[in-house]
C-alpha cells in the first residue's frame, strides 16, 4: 500500500456574476480511440484542439488538451473550458493532430482527424461519440472522439502536494517510474480520469509537484465524491493548518478529510436540465391576415424577396437554428392564423402548414420554410389577429407534459406578427393559464405597426394579470419588434428573444419542485 504525505486545501472565492447573457461556463471531457498510426516505429503522440466559429469560415482557438505520448486510444486529462449561451448558434470544430516538436504551430503536424458541431448538440446529448474525418466525406480510418459535457458552476480549485514512501520497485534494471492519476466516478458508476500527475525517475520515494485542479473537475464539487488514486484504494489527507503548525512542534493535523459517498443539495441549473434529457419543443405560429399585405406586391411582409426570404422566414431561421440542437427527433409543429383556408376557404386561427391536422409536423427548420412557401399561395390572407387559439393549443400538450413525473419536456412558442392584436383579453387569459405549465411564448412583431400590446403581454413593467385578475405564476412572454434588428447581424434575434428562455424553464420546475432527470450517457 502506498502511504501519502498531503496538504489538502480550498482556494477560491465569491463567484462574479457573468454576463447578463452568458448562462454558464462548460467544461469538456476528450478522449479517441483507433487514431491513426503516423509515426514509424511508435505509436502517434496526439493532441486536442477545440475551435470556436467567429463567423465567414473563420475559426478562432479556444483551448488545447496536453499531448499523449504512444496512444491510438487517448484519453485526455486537460480539460476544455467555453462559455455556454443558449441564444447563440456555437459552431466548435475539435482537431486532433500527432506533435512530434516542441512547436505550438499546428501547421507542420499530421492531423489526425477532425469532428464539426454545436456547443448545443454536445450539452443536449451530454456526451456524444462521432468518427473523426480527414476532411468532409473522407473518414479517419476508423477513428473516433468521444465529447463528454460538464457544467462549470464555481471557480473554487484544490492544491495538493503529494509524495510517497517507499514504493515497490518495479523496474528489471532500475527503480520505478512512479506518477499519480486520480479519477472521480461519474453517475453511471464509470470513472473519469482528472488529473496525471508528472513522471518522476527512478524513485521510490517521490515528491510530486505541487498542483492544482478546478474543484469541479477534481470531483464535480462535491466533496463527498469518492476519489480513486492509481489502484482504486481510497485516500485520506491530513487538514494542515499553517499558522497552529507553526505554534505547536506537537501539532500533526487539523482532522481529516476522507472522500465517501453523500447526497448532495443543488441550486439546479438550465444545462442540469438539459444535459437531464429535458427536450425543448419548438412550434411556430404565423399570422396570414390581411394587414400583412398582398404576398404577390413587393411592398407586402409576406413578399418573398428575389433571394427567397423576408422577414417571417428570417425570425424562423434565427430562433429555430438554435432551438432545434434540443429536440431530438427535429419534428416542429407549424401553424398559421387569421386566413382563408382551403377548400372552403372559412377563417381559421389554427391551421397547420402542412394542412394535416393529425401531423402538424416539418422536419427541421428547413421544414418549416418549405411548408411556409407551400402554403402561402394556397390561402386568402384575412382576419382579425387571434393569438389565444394557438396559444391555447400548445398548452393543451403542456398540460398534458405536466402531467409527467419527470422534467422531461418544455415548450416554447414563436409567434411572428405584423399588427394590433383582437382577443386580447382572450390572450391575457391564456397567458396566465400558460405560466402554469412547461411554456415560454416569444413574439416578433414585423413591420411598421404599433406594437404597445405585446409590450404589456412581455409583462416587463409588471405582472401580467388576466382580465379577472389573476396574476400570472411567472414571466413567460418576451416581446421584439423585428425591426430592431433589421440591420444587426443575423444572430442578434435570436440572442435577444431566447436569452430569457433558460430561467423561464428552471423558474417551472422549481415552482413545481421537480429535479433534473438522471443524465443519459449514449
Amino acid at each position: 500500500m502506498v502511504a501519502f504525505v498531503s496538504s489538502f486545501y480550498i482556494s477560491g472565492s465569491p463567484l462574479s456574476s457573468m454576463a447578463a447573457n452568458c448562462v454558464s461556463k462548460v467544461e469538456l471531457s476528450i478522449s479517441c480511440n483507433n487514431l491513426l498510426d503516423k509515426d514509424v516505429g511508435s505509436k502517434s503522440d496526439p493532441l486536442c484542439v477545440l475551435l470556436q466559429s467567429i463567423g465567414d469560415d473563420k475559426w478562432t482557438e479556444v483551448e488545447r488538451t496536453e499531448r499523449v505520448k504512444n496512444c491510438q486510444d487517448p484519453e485526455f486529462s486537460t480539460k476544455l473550458h467555453i462559455d455556454y449561451h443558449f441564444e447563440k448558434v456555437q459552431k466548435l470544430k475539435f482537431g486532433v493532430y500527432d506533435i512530434d516538436n516542441k512547436s505550438v504551430n499546428l501547421s507542420d503536424d499530421d492531423f489526425l482527424g477532425g469532428f464539426e458541431c454545436t456547443l448545443g448538440q454536445i450539452v443536449s446529448s451530454r456526451k456524444i461519440t462521432r468518427p473523426l474525418q480527414l476532411k468532409a466525406g473522407k473518414p479517419a480510418g476508423k477513428g473516433t472522439i468521444t465529447v463528454t459535457a460538464d457544467e462549470t458552476k464555481d471557480n473554487r480549485a484544490i492544491v495538493m502536494e503529494v509524495e510517497a514512501k517507499n514504493l515497490d520497485k518495479k523496474d528489471m534494471f532500475g527503480k520505478s517510474d512512479p506518477f499519480l492519476e486520480f479519477f472521480k466516478q461519474e453517475e453511471d458508476g464509470k470513472w473519469q480520469l482528472v488529473h496525471r500527475t508528472e513522471v518522476i525517475k527512478n524513485n521510490l520515494n517521490p515528491s510530486w509537484k505541487k498542483f492544482t485542479v478546478s474543484l469541479h473537475t477534481f470531483c464535480s464539487g462535491d466533496l463527498n465524491k469518492p476519489i480513486k488514486v492509481s489502484k482504486g484504494f481510497y485516500v485520506e489527507f491530513d487538514c494542515i493548518h499553517p499558522e497552529k503548525q507553526k505554534k505547536k512542534k506537537s501539532y500533526k493535523n487539523s482532522g481529516c478529510c476522507s472522500i465517501s459517498y453523500s447526497c448532495r443539495i443543488a441550486q439546479y441549473s438550465f444545462l442540469d436540465y438539459v444535459m437531464g434529457g429535458c427536450q425543448i419543443n419548438f412550434t411556430v405560429g404565423i399570422d396570414f391576415t390581411g394587414s400583412n399585405g398582398d404576398p404577390r406586391s413587393p411592398d407586402s411582409l409576406h413578399y418573398l424577396s428575389p433571394n427567397g426570404v423576408n422577414q417571417y422566414l428570417s425570425a424562423i431561421w434565427s430562433v429555430g437554428q438554435v432551438v432545434q440542437d434540443y429536440d431530438t427527433d427535429k419534428l416542429f409543429p407549424a401553424f398559421g392564423f387569421g386566413a382563408q383556408v382551403p377548400p372552403d376557404f372559412k377563417v381559421s386561427h389554427e391551421f397547420p402548414l402542412n394542412f394535416n391536422p393529425s401531423s402538424p409536423y416539418c422536419q427541421g427548420v428547413q421544414g418549416i420554410v418549405d411548408a411556409y412557401r407551400m402554403v402561402l399561395p394556397q390561402i386568402r390572407l384575412y382576419g382579425p389577429t387571434n393569438f389565444s387559439p394557438i396559444i391555447n393549443h400548445v398548452a393543451r400538450i403542456a398540460a398534458g407534459a405536466a402531467q409527467q413525473p419527470n422534467a422531461a419536456q418544455y415548450f416554447v412558442l414563436l409567434i411572428i406578427t405584423d399588427g394590433e392584436i383582437t382577443d386580447l383579453d382572450q390572450t391575457r387569459q391564456s397567458i396566465v393559464n400558460g405560466s402554469k405549465l412547461p411554456m415560454s411564448i416569444i413574439i416578433v412583431g414585423v413591420g411598421e405597426a404599433d406594437f404597445k400590446a405585446m409590450e404589456f403581454l412581455d409583462g416587463d413593467n409588471g405582472v401580467l394579470k388576466s382580465l379577472t385578475g389573476e396574476p400570472a405564476a411567472r414571466d413567460i412572454v418576451q416581446f421584439v419588434p423585428f425591426k430592431q434588428f433589421d440591420k444587426a447581424p443575423k444572430e442578434a434575434l435570436a440572442q435577444s428573444v431566447l436569452a430569457e428562455v433558460p430561467n423561464q424553464l428552471v423558474s417551472y420546475f422549481k415552482m413545481r419542485n421537480m429535479a433534473p432527470r438522471e443524465p443519459k450517457l449514449c
